[in-house]
């Protein structure tokens, strides 16, 4: 299937998404902060990156911007995961490069669904 990289610091989370995208037959790197999360990308050239937005060292919304920024990673799709569901939010993730939001909780069928239109998307 695809290669994911999942930029997240929550133990629980970062082992949940994992297992189940595994499951769905992907492949997942992680990442457990913001630097770590541009340096992987760099060096992984994932298909799809799911982003924490709160994030140690470099947050996700830098770390974002730097992918985004990157010749070799700017296109590679980005999906904010973020406990802030304030209005503005979304908009902020967007206007750092994400190329979709989804809140957390993490509500897997919606998450999965999000993941398969955007690498749809990039196959184009």
């Amino acid at each position: 299937m695809a290669k994911i990289l999942l930029v997240e610091d929550n133990e629980m989370n970062r082992d949940m998404l994992s297992r189940r995208l595994t499951r769905k037959g992907h492949e997942v790197f992680i990442a457990v902060d913001g630097a770590e999360g541009v340096s992987m990308a760099i060096a992984k050239l994932p298909d799809l990156i799911l982003m924490d937005m709160n994030l140690p060292v470099l947050d996700g919304w830098q770390a974002t911007q730097q992918i985004k920024a990157g010749a070799e990673t700017s296109t590679i799709p980005v999906i904010a995961l973020t406990a802030h569901a304030m209005t503005g939010d979304r908009e902020k993730c967007m206007k750092a490069g994400c190329d979709d939001y989804d809140t957390k909780p993490v509500e897997f069928p919606r998450l999965l669904s999000k993941i398969e239109t955007l690498l749809k998307e990039a196959m184009r």
